[in-house]
């Protein structure tokens, strides 16, 4: 006979929560994130060798983990490895550059389309104005490194504003790229004040709600930075 919930003891039911499941990261994770924020802050400068053993010991953690760490690294184009000598934060070469600044532009006008489609466009808005106080705050600055940290910012709160997992993802792997460009060549930040009028405009269209305009500052935006970077490429000694 096929055991029946007596009507004395109804089945218990449990009511939905808002709690989400604990997600531990495992190990290579961490250690992955650590090394992509050495690269994008310039501990680890384009042409940087990364020794195993020297980071294994740095770090605190056995090689197999880091291995599988770096291997990450190297398929989100991070490092490169090259044979008989190990592997290096690639140099960003002017066509390399320029790949990098497509595919920002992509996925920052896809995100801005989905944000004013179907987002929370004053959500959003409100997490930009918060990334250009704080461009606006650092301005005078002499030194432009948190400067270009809270530039960056600003842009993955776009993504992030997307919902879209991929995206972000993909997005991170190329801000990464730009802070090391970025930082390598300080020089060609250009005036701050030019920066944060840039992102001021991209933030009001967004909470506007206005998509021509979101797209148009983001391409001047992304033109002018791409313009700035290649020039100075161009022009420095070998």
């Amino acid at each position: 006979m096929t055991d029946q919930p007596s009507a004395a003891h109804p089945p218990t039911v449990h009511p939905p929560t808002a709690l989400d499941p604990v997600v531990q990261e495992s190990t290579p994770s961490i250690i992955a994130r650590s090394l992509r924020r050495a690269i994008a802050s310039g501990d680890f400068p384009p042409g940087a060798q990364l020794g195993e053993a020297a980071l294994a010991k740095q770090l605190g953690v056995s090689r197999g983990p880091l291995r599988e760490a770096m291997q990450r690294l190297t398929q989100e184009g991070l490092l490169v490895s090259h044979r008989n000598r190990g592997l290096f934060v690639p140099e960003l070469t002017p066509d390399a550059v320029a790949d990098m600044y497509v595919l920002r532009t992509t996925i920052e006008r896809a995100a801005i389309e989905r944000v004013l489609a179907a987002g929370d466009r004053l959500a959003c808005a409100d997490r930009l104005d918060a990334a250009v106080a704080r461009m606006a705050a650092l301005s005078e600055q002499a030194d432009s490194t948190d400067m270009v940290a809270a530039d960056l910012d600003f842009h993955r709160a776009l993504v992030e504003a997307a919902g879209s997992e991929r995206l972000s993802r993909i997005h991170e792997t190329v801000v990464v790229e730009t802070s090391m460009c970025l930082r390598a060549m300080s020089s060609t930040y250009g005036p701050a004040e030019d920066r944060v009028t840039e992102h001021r405009e991209l933030a009001d269209a967004i909470r506007a709600g206005e998509l021509v305009p979101a797209i148009t500052a983001l391409q001047a935006h992304m033109s002018d930075g791409l313009q700035r970077l290649t020039a100075t490429a161009a022009t420095s000694p070998e």
